[in-house]
């Protein structure tokens, strides 16, 4: 990012100032500039508080309240972004208080939880925040004391004049720094001066969480709030047809039972509107659980749906598209992928002359890889509280893009963005799934029908079933050699339903002379949306399980392997439009070589596993050591080397990769979703098996490279080369290569491998 100016006025900043009691107060925007909290007033400022998406506030008492602006689902944002702030601010951290904000589109914009953006898009605004706030304090000070304001320093929230031996908390000075003018462009700290970034600090909401206070959308209640569920069609490609409720308006506690449809026939839907079924089947009552079984009792016809016709318009990008109304099977899904495969896709890069290079190539090794959709399985499902009233609306609960979510909710409600207010809870896991508002919607719309507040609650079941899935992936890889095992050319043609996984700019492009990138897609109505790096988590599981068969067929170490391409790329690359940096790539490789003692005779025992990727701006490599238990394979350790720039928070950084590897070797040997007659054929965790406590690896050893590079993403990088480095641990341990995911034990004895001795 570029440095970011301030462009708060003096009118406006006294405004923003105006605390009961005196005090200090900046809000901030994540995009550009700091912005008046002109509803700011004296008499009623705690209610006001929660109308201010970012703002720091010092009161008297010399209590600095940090007001959070984006949505936190277990990355530590709560803690990491205020952290920023008390950097430049010069504060001592223990007195820091910290607080979720509500959403802000007007000062704010859209407080996007996802792509890994949260610390690296608020590095410089909140640093500038606490940089120019410190500023106006010791100036504040320096007319007090009548002595020079570059003779003001600063200690954990005092302010002391050297000379004459004057001091003072910031508290004591923050009604008086109101009337300075707020400075543009503040200088910011060098990183080796840094105190409170680069040092570990515990999770703000570390004692709320596990002493079990409020804090979850789950947990939101207000008197009078009746609990919504909804019934869906069993299969996609189906609709409703009829619906008896009798039965089911007789069970105890129920107040309604209703349809309901989301969207008009003319409605745009918006980049992040995803939704499955447009008409909804609604029961409303007192509590879930008499909910939950008074559902039971609907008596319900469903038909197909048919083709259906959706206007879209993805940040400005209007589209018409033709969803498909097949009822799907696994089986049939691959039989088509397959057959699409042998077709031509669409070129996405093409360097040299690919074509003529296999033509002439001494060997050409051809692989390909599939992937199955995958669930997002948040621990806590989804939910969300809606008050909806013809005046105004109120909604409360776990999102990851409120920003994106408001104006469909304006549109839909028919109420000015100003007259609706969305609250955010603490996630119980996100992953890409809580970017879509659809839930959202269908609370409010539920709340505005039944005139009363209002919970929605899905089941485990209703989740799992209801789709926004990792979508299936297939991708062939092909290298050519020469006589001398020399690569010459490399090829990649990926495809999948509803949309292919191929970042054709990312390694190997670069690294080799001829090069060739192709991407296909297959409709579907199997609604699809981010997932936990999107499209990444299976190029690297394909990309890095084939580099590594390639190394051994030209007798390479695989590390070696990929230093050679990297080297290639930094020193004379092919092509210009290399998203990554060869020496940062290199960095993460070599790191983990050595912290994994990748060559060290006393690592043999393990069957071992290296894999690196690219992605959300950051490197990330793995090396995994796998084991035998009773004939099984279980992974033991694993070695991660990280280059993400800057560390702000070392400990939640670590927790953070921790979390992907036992994340991506649960899913990578287990995570799969398949359907049958477009039914989903697992709705609960008894059929979609997930990692069990005993199969996590012993060891998760973490480190990053040390760099002054402003930082970059942190919560999906680690995730997408853990596969890949299961895949190549795996088959050193049963001398087996896996080309289809996930590698569970069931694959391990059904599908065809290739032998150890091939080469």
């Amino acid at each position: 990012m570029t440095n970011q100016k301030t462009s708060i006025d003096r009118r406006s900043f006294l405004k923003s100032t105006a605390l009961a009691g005196g005090g200090l107060m900046i809000s901030f925007t994540w995009l550009s500039s700091f912005k008046s909290a002109d509803k700011l007033t004296g008499a009623d400022l705690p209610e006001q508080w929660n109308e201010i998406n970012g703002y720091i506030k010092i009161t008297p008492d010399n209590l600095i309240k940090i007001l959070n602006p984006n949505p936190e689902f277990g990355q530590n944002v709560m803690t990491s972004l205020p952290m920023m702030v008390a950097e430049e601010l010069d504060v001592d951290w223990e007195k820091i208080i910290v607080e979720m904000g509500p959403h802000d589109s007007v000062k704010l914009g859209p407080q996007f939880t996802g792509g890994s953006n949260s610390v690296r898009m608020y590095w410089k605004p909140l640093r500038e925040a606490g940089a120019a706030a410190r500023i106006m304090l010791k100036e504040s000070a320096a007319q007090t004391w009548g002595v020079p304001a570059e003779e003001v320093t600063t200690k954990a929230g005092m302010l002391y004049h050297e000379k004459t031996g004057k001091s003072g908390t910031y508290g004591s000075f923050a009604s008086k720094a109101a009337t300075i003018a707020v400075p543009k462009g503040p200088k910011l700290k060098e990183p080796k001066d840094f105190k409170v970034i680069r040092s570990s600090k515990k999770n703000v909401e570390g004692l709320k969480i596990v002493s079990g206070q409020p804090l979850f959308g789950l947990d939101y209640k207000v008197e009078g709030m009746l609990i919504a569920m909804i019934e869906h069609p069993p299969a996609f490609g189906m609709k409703l047809k009829s619906f008896d409720a009798a039965e089911t308006l007789k069970m105890p506690g129920i107040k309604d039972v209703f349809n309901l449809k989301m969207y008009d026939d003319e409605f745009e839907l918006g980049g992040f509107d995803t939704h499955t079924f447009n008409e909804i089947l609604v029961v409303v009552g007192r509590n879930t659980w008499e909910v939950m079984n008074a559902r039971k009792k609907l008596i319900v016809q469903w038909e197909p749906a048919g083709d259906i016709k959706q206007k879209t318009n993805s940040f400005g990008r209007k589209t018409d598209i033709i969803i498909p109304g097949a009822l799907e099977s696994s089986d049939t899904q691959y039989q088509k992928m397959e057959e699409r495969a042998k077709q031509p896709g669409t070129i996405l890069r093409k360097d040299g002359d690919p074509e003529a290079a296999f033509k002439n190539a001494a060997q050409v090794i051809e692989r390909t890889y599939n992937a199955p959709f995958l669930a997002h399985n948040c621990m806590e499902p989804i939910n969300f509280f809606a008050h909806v009233t013809e005046e105004k609306a109120l909604l409360v609960g776990p999102l990851q893009a409120p920003g994106w979510t408001e104006p469909t909710l304006s549109k839909v409600l028919n109420l000015p963005a100003d007259k609706i207010e969305i609250q955010m809870t603490r996630m119980g896991g996100g992953f890409g799934r809580r970017a879509y508002g659809h839930y959202l919607t269908e609370a409010a719309l539920i709340s505005r029908k039944v005139k009363a507040p209002v919970k929605l609650v899905y089941s485990r079941e209703d989740d799992m079933t209801y789709g926004i899935y990792r979508p299936m992936y297939t991708a062939t890889y092909r290298a050519a050699l020469d006589a001398n095992k020399k690569l010459t050319a490399f090829h990649v043609k990926g495809g999948g339903i509803p949309e292919h996984p191929i970042h054709a700019n990312r390694f190997p492009a670069g690294a080799v002379d001829n090069y060739l990138a192709e991407g296909w897609e297959l409709p579907s109505n199997i609604t699809i949306g981010a997932f936990r790096a999107p499209r990444s988590n299976f190029n690297a599981a394909a990309e890095q399980s084939f580099l590594d068969e390639l190394a051994e067929a030209m007798g390479k170490d695989p590390i070696d392997f990929r230093l050679e391409l990297l080297q290639r790329a930094k020193e004379n690359p092919v092509g210009k439009n290399n998203d990554y940096d060869a020496d940062r790539y290199a960095g993460v490789l070599k790191l983990v070589r050595e912290k994994s003692g990748w060559d060290k005779a006393e690592n043999k025992k393990y069957n071992r596993g290296v894999a690196a990727y690219f992605c959300h701006n950051s490197y990330a490599a793995h090396v995994v050591d796998m084991v035998k238990r009773d004939g099984q394979p279980y992974v033991e350790r694993v070695f991660s080397a990280l280059d993400c720039g800057v560390v702000v928070n070392p400990d939640a950084a670590t927790n953070m990769v921790q979390g992907a590897v036992v994340d991506g070797i649960g899913n990578a040997f287990y995570g799969g979703l398949t359907h049958k007659d477009g039914a989903t054929q697992q709705s609960n965790f008894s059929e979609y098996r997930m990692i069990r406590i005993y199969e996590a690896p012993k060891i998760i050893d973490v480190h990053f490279v040390e760099s002054n590079v402003d930082p970059t993403g942190l919560g999906e990088p680690p995730f997408p080369p853990v596969f890949g480095a299961v895949a190549n641990a795996l088959y050193r341990t049963l001398n087996k290569r896996f080309y289809d995911q996930p590698y569970n034990n069931d694959v391990i004895n059904k599908k065809e491998v290739i032998d150890k001795k091939a080469f």
